[in-house]
């Protein structure tokens, strides 16, 4: 991240299928909206009221977008993790506008109301290192005996 860039993490629910387009070039990008909405407890009614929502358009780039499309849907609650971005243009007719938009760095599903299985190994992981997700990169194999518990 750049001096002066604004970070943002939002936590919400995607409002539709992301959109994944690809440039002239080849680069992956998966288009989305995420609506985070507060939920406060009223004490008077006993009962969870929502506030009002904020939506967030959001961009992901290359193989992080060929994985937003490959592994999220609509409804999906998801934690995002990027940078807020000002986009300026102009109209046909000649008028000025302006939009925020998240540039995402990392975006996960959020484990507080599901569970999740994970597909694929860290990109670390590879022909004579251990599959171990929490090994240090480059760590050689290990071999495990039949003493050894499973996990």
């Amino acid at each position: 991240m750049s001096v002066g860039e604004t970070p943002i993490t939002i936590i919400g629910n995607l409002t539709a299928d992301p959109e994944i387009k690809f440039t002239a070039s080849g680069a992956a990008l998966a288009r989305f909206t995420v609506a985070s909405t507060p939920r406060t407890f009223d004490k008077d009614s006993g009962q969870w009221r929502d506030g009002t929502s904020t939506f967030f358009r959001c961009a992901a780039w290359r193989s992080l977008a060929e994985h937003v499309g490959d592994s999220l849907t609509k409804g999906a609650r998801v934690v995002v993790s990027g940078r807020i971005r000002q986009h300026d243009w102009q109209t046909p007719e000649g008028e000025n506008r302006s939009m925020l938009a998240v540039e995402v760095d990392d975006i996960g599903a959020s484990l507080r109301f599901t569970t999740v299985t994970i597909n694929g190994k860290h990109p670390a992981a590879g022909a004579g290192t251990s599959d171990d997700a929490w090994a240090p990169a480059g760590a050689p194999a290990v071999q495990k005996t039949a003493e050894e518990p499973p996990f």
